[in-house]
């Protein structure tokens, strides 16, 4: 078992009267990080599973009578894949509204289809967890620094997934196994997505422009689509935390790019398996852009676990001025390029430097990777 930080955090909200609601696309541990927790609570607990079509019955419509009879003696059920629950939301109501002796967890892998089933009816009565593929800090925290340093080629290459990280020698027919059945399989299967092969593209499309900015304009020309359907189809792909955008940075500079986006993977995987390219990095042209898809998604991936209030922007200009990566906190600017090899002689723009207060600017590569992701 690989320790999750959110496991610690799950457990100290267990002891209030609210329901855990944890999202996360499928196969990144919820239901396995759910399990052990219940290995280690005090009392007795109940496990409901929504793939079951007795449960799914059962918790239909129920009454308040009905569920403290059916959790009678337990002091915690939890409800996996709670998404395929018809009104989920009323039932889990029920719980903390009228038996708040019964603590409640709820999973799901179709992870904006359950928050929008809790999300009014469960105002003010959940706290609300998002688990993605495993950190670096987590990753460092099982072996060491040195062992996960030397294995970011793998990382690079398979990405981050429980599974990946548990079976190595297995990890492109995991990765495949695991793209095919949450992109081809979960997400083609919402009511939002009637052309599959729009889909596919659209997702090709975006794994060939990471690092570089993305319109709607211009993909909705080159896969010859409708602009709405396009944006509906990343919002999808956004709301399924497959990605993640990155807006730009404008402050008063006329040739900021000031409505620039940016799209990366949450996990470089799951980006391989999409273009089917498990090449070596020495075989690659690619190495820049899965490189800096690795060092932004596990930025994002970090600050969403630990609930960091940041901002996070990447910043260009007219005459193609560009830093990576910035961060605002609280008004205050952090700024990172991002580079594969170590040494070489960078600079930061001096348009950027000279316009705004920069706290710290700095360079990551693979030889200071802890700095920027413990």
């Amino acid at each position: 078992m690989i320790n999750r930080h959110l496991s610690k955090e799950i457990q100290k909200r267990l002891e209030t009267r609210k329901a855990i609601i944890l999202f996360g696309p499928r196969q990144v541990g919820k239901t396995t990080l759910i399990r052990e927790l219940l290995d280690n609570f005090a009392g007795k607990s109940l496990v409901l599973n929504g793939d079951e079509s007795d449960i799914r019955d059962l918790l239909r419509s129920p009454t308040s009578t009905m569920l403290k009879n059916l959790t009678a003696g337990n002091d915690l059920v939890f409800i996996d894949e709670a998404q395929k629950i018809e009104g989920i939301g009323n039932v889990i109501k029920l719980f903390t509204d009228n038996i708040p002796d019964v603590k409640v967890i709820a999973t799901g892998s179709s992870s904006f289809v359950l928050a929008d089933k809790t999300a009014e009816v469960l105002t003010g009565r959940k706290y609300e967890f998002l688990l993605l593929p495993l950190m670096f800090s987590e990753l460092v925290a099982d072996t060491n620094l040195l062992e996960e340093k030397r294995t970011i080629e793998q990382r690079l290459i398979f990405g981050s997934y429980p599974e990946i990280i548990t079976n190595p020698g297995d990890a492109k027919e995991l990765i495949k196994l695991i793209a095919s059945s949450y992109l081809y399989s979960d997400i083609h299967a919402l009511d939002m997505i009637n052309n599959a092969s729009l889909f596919e593209r659209i997702l090709k499309a975006l794994a060939l422009q990471i690092g570089g900015e993305v319109s709607y304009s211009e993909l909705s020309r080159l896969l010859g689509a409708d602009k709405n359907t396009i944006e509906k189809y990343l919002w999808v792909l956004e709301k399924a935390f497959v990605i993640f955008k990155l807006p730009a940075f404008s402050g008063n500079l006329r040739t900021e790019i000031r409505k620039g986006k940016k799209f990366y993977f949450y996990d470089n995987g799951i980006r391989n398996a999409v273009l089917g390219n498990f090449n070596p990095l020495s075989s690659r042209t690619d190495v820049g852009a899965l490189w800096e898809n690795y060092v932004v998604s596990e930025r994002i991936k970090m600050h969403i676990t630990y609930n960091d209030e940041v901002s996070s922007y990447f910043w260009r200009t007219t005459q193609q001025q560009e830093i990576d990566y910035i961060e605002d906190r609280q008004g205050k600017l952090y700024a990172w390029k991002i580079k594969w090899s170590p040494g070489g002689k960078h600079k930061f723009p001096t348009t950027f430097i000279d316009n705004y207060k920069v706290e710290q600017a700095n360079f990551v590569d693979r030889s200071n990777i802890e700095k920027f992701l413990l």
